[in-house]
């Protein structure tokens, strides 16, 4: 398997635990494991770390994981069902929740996952890749306003009707787009003015990958029930790689600490009770960006849980 450098992992681990050597957690994105042995480490005999994802890898990785430690148990599912994952398993009510959003190291560097426009393979883009259309299938059914749509929504790419009337054209012209770098050459001559450092394929690439994985709404699915799976003080952990999940992480934390600029006490005296607190926002250090350039764009909020449990 591709080597993953986990990013964040003493932060993320310290922030959830605060202190705590005892618990149960849960990994919502396992990857290949970074977080939860960590989490392993730290935790007393009567710990007990869950982990989810969709990944067949993944859950590879966490069934081996699970052969060596017997407080770790995998879960193969979407973290947007949380609550239900949980449930099967007896579950109502446990001490942290930690979730590392968007696409692995490995998913990036395997070219047959089909993720990268820096290594050429099959356009599949999928997490779980034993379900729902290709890349390559969803860009021939997708109009062309669609496709500028979803490449400005989640790529927030300025180019996005240009690229996708390339793309479009291309289809209609020469059939299906079945390769990675077929893909990428072809934004990078529509892309009129790249910028510097960054490819200019960067943005359509997550924009598709984003919209073929549904990962938005599953962020915007998973937060609620997170929260409503947390103990009193219990902590979630959350770390985004672009601006759209740390908006939406942002957003809910701040939606669940706070009334709204326009709530008045007086007329709706028992309107808002919030139910998490803002406990940290974390960018990696300097040294981690430096061994690993793929932790630059990361941030960690913490939020902690401070309303009791509805019964």
């Amino acid at each position: 398997m591709t080597a993953h450098t986990t990013v964040l992992r003493q932060e993320a681990v310290a922030a959830l635990l605060d202190g705590q050597t005892t618990g149960t957690y849960v990994d919502c994105t396992f990857g290949r494991g970074g977080h939860s042995r960590l989490l392993l480490e730290q935790l007393d005999d009567r710990g007990r770390v869950i982990g989810i994802d969709r990944d067949p890898q993944a859950i590879a990785a966490g069934e081996l994981l699970a052969g060596e430690d017997s407080r770790f148990q995998i879960l193969s599912g979407n973290f947007a069902d949380i609550s239900s994952l949980l449930a099967g398993q007896g579950i109502t009510a446990v001490d942290g929740i930690l979730a590392d959003l968007g696409v692995s190291s490995p998913q990036l560097d395997q070219a047959e996952r089909g993720f990268s426009f820096m290594h050429d393979g099959p356009l599949d883009m999928r997490m779980d890749n034993r379900q729902g259309l290709t890349a390559a299938d969803w860009l021939l059914q997708v109009s062309e306003t669609a496709l500028a749509d979803v490449l400005f929504q989640y790529g927030e790419e300025r180019y996005s009707r240009r690229i996708a009337r390339a793309i479009k054209q291309h289809i209609a012209s020469s059939g299906r787009i079945d390769q990675t770098l077929t893909l990428a050459e072809l934004i990078r001559t529509a892309h009129p003015r790249w910028e510097k450092h960054k490819h200019p394929a960067t943005r359509s690439f997550q924009a598709i990958r984003i919209a073929i994985n549904g990962e938005l709404d599953a962020i915007q699915q998973f937060l609620p029930q997170a929260v409503a799976c947390l103990k009193p003080h219990g902590r979630l952990a959350v770390i985004s790689f672009h601006s759209l999940e740390d908006r939406l992480v942002k957003q809910f934390i701040q939606q669940q600490s706070a009334p709204p600029d326009d709530y008045d006490p007086y007329l709706h005296p028992q309107s808002f009770t919030p139910t998490l607190k803002k406990r940290a926002r974390i960018a990696p250090s300097a040294a981690e960006i430096a061994d690993n350039p793929r932790a630059r764009s990361a941030w960690l909020r913490v939020a902690e849980r401070i309303a009791p449990i509805a019964r």
